[in-house]
């Protein structure tokens, strides 16, 4: 029997291909939608013949057993201790929420209710991201010490980006905590232990109110350092991975999708140019992944810590840039 569940908000310009991963899964089928727009939620149920619900307790008071949130990032901690509360099983677009302190408040309600999290967390599961990680911990780039990690899109220039995207009180951000998400949990991955120190700086091109310009450098113990760059002004430029180590370094979208790789590493045979890698398949989706947690009874562990942290190195980055200085992440309540 498919698992039923509710759609909480349209809000999020993703929300539509979750729901198309829910139509498209044998084992899942969208039973029901709220949204705090009542217009929108309204019209996205009536596309889909099912329930549009008036609240959001009527909502997980229905016969669904999961939900798909897509609010904005100021509710996500509202909305999804209630799922939890209700027994719902929970889908989330990132960031899990914009504190450390909202966080653990979720993770207390889906702790305390069995119900199984998953975050959107899309590139740890692509091909590239599962070759470059089988790499490191081999040790074909000897010691990391310098991962830098860029995705940047034209939404705020080109225009196609809903204008409540550039919302502070509704996003809490803007391209960091937005596209950003993407090259932080990326950074945080392969620089293979957890920043102590973040030093954040944010740009304003089109002058509103959150920024579209943003760097974050992450700092370890070890000395390795973390660089993450994020934003919507850029018509040309390409995601880019780097990785770089004593003995080598990894180059992905260099500017093409294509894994490099030079090192002294291992056997010394790529040393003496570039050379390009086969990538394996990408594995199955972050949904894909929440609908076996449910079957199986499983756990998210590695998602979820992940999810934590970049909420965390979230947190660290805003207030960098609002209080003008390196933020330690032991600061963080």
């Amino acid at each position: 029997m498919s698992l039923r569940i509710g759609k909480i908000s349209y809000w999020h310009v993703h929300a539509w291909d979750y729901t198309k991963q829910a139509q498209e899964h044998p084992d899942a089928e969208i039973a029901g939608v709220w949204d705090e727009d009542p217009k929108r939620g309204k019209e996205a149920a009536e596309k889909q013949g099912v329930a549009f619900y008036e609240s959001l307790d009527e909502l997980l008071a229905s016969d669904i057993e999961g939900v798909i949130v897509d609010a904005p990032t100021r509710m996500h901690r509202d909305v999804m201790v209630a799922a939890a509360k209700a027994g719902k099983h929970i889908f989330t677009e990132k960031v899990l929420a914009p504190t450390m302190a909202e966080a653990r408040e979720i993770m207390a309600a889906v702790e305390a209710n069995g119900v199984k999290l998953t975050v959107s967390l899309p590139r740890l599961n692509e091909g590239y991201t599962l070759l470059i990680r089988e790499l490191l911990e081999r040790e074909a780039l000897g010691r990391v010490t310098l991962v830098r990690a860029r995705l940047s899109h034209n939404g705020a220039i080109a225009g196609w980006l809903p204008e409540h995207f550039y919302s502070l009180e509704d996003c809490l951000g803007g391209a960091l905590i937005d596209l950003g998400c993407h090259p932080m949990y990326l950074t945080r991955l392969l620089l293979g232990e957890e920043p102590v120190e973040v030093t954040s700086h944010f740009g304003y091109i089109t002058g509103k109110e959150v920024e579209d310009n943003a760097v974050s450098v992450l700092s370890t113990k070890s000395g390795a350092i973390g660089i993450v760059e994020a934003g919507f002004v850029n018509s040309f430029s390409p995601f880019t991975l780097e990785v770089h180590g004593t003995e080598g370094t990894l180059l992905y979208g260099t500017p093409d999708g294509k894994l490099l790789l030079r090192t002294k590493a291992e056997d010394g045979s790529k040393a003496d140019a570039w050379h390009e890698l086969p990538l394996p398949d990408r594995r199955e989706s972050a949904f894909e992944q929440w609908i076996g947690h449910i079957r199986q009874d499983t756990i998210a562990e590695e998602n979820i810590r992940l999810a934590l942290e970049l909420t965390a190195l979230m947190e660290a980055s805003n207030r960098s840039v609002r209080e003008r200085r390196a933020v330690r992440l032991s600061e963080l309540s």
